[in-house]
């Protein structure tokens, strides 16, 4: 009598879902990296007990119009003669960092006028802004 011995099954490994898998691996991982910023530097910085002066974000808005007077400047909202405008300024941004001047300029106005006061700010080191109105 001859006796059939069971075949042994060997154990496999399947790869074919294995490539997938470490190409989703790959991407993730990709993808992630480029998110990361490289640059970051996390500090632990110390306390003092000083006073500390706030620092604020501050905007101020000049405005230049043309009447049949002649040119009338305002420094949010106040009237103001041209040659007060950069003390004034000065003074208001002396106690914040990042102080941003938005100029509004009447259409009709000079050109030199309105280089006058961007040439203040420049002066000043301040951020100018000028506003337009969309068309």
């Amino acid at each position: 009598m001859i006796i059939k011995r069971k075949r042994e099954m060997q154990p496999e490994v399947y790869t074919a879902s294995l490539n997938d898998i470490m190409f989703f691996l790959l991407l993730f991982f990709l993808i992630v990296s480029t998110l990361v910023n490289p640059s970051v530097i996390q500090l632990v910085l110390p306390k003092a007990t000083a006073n500390v002066q706030k620092m604020s974000k501050q905007t101020i808005n000049i405005s230049i119009k043309e009447d049949p007077e002649g040119l009338r400047y305002y420094l949010n909202d106040l009237p103001i003669a041209l040659p007060h405008i950069q003390p004034t300024i000065q003074q208001m941004v002396a106690n914040t960092s990042d102080a941003t001047v938005i100029l509004r300029a009447d259409r009709t106005i000079q050109l030199q006028d309105l280089v006058s006061v961007l040439d203040i700010g420049h002066q000043l080191h301040v951020k100018m802004i000028l506003a337009t109105q969309k068309e």
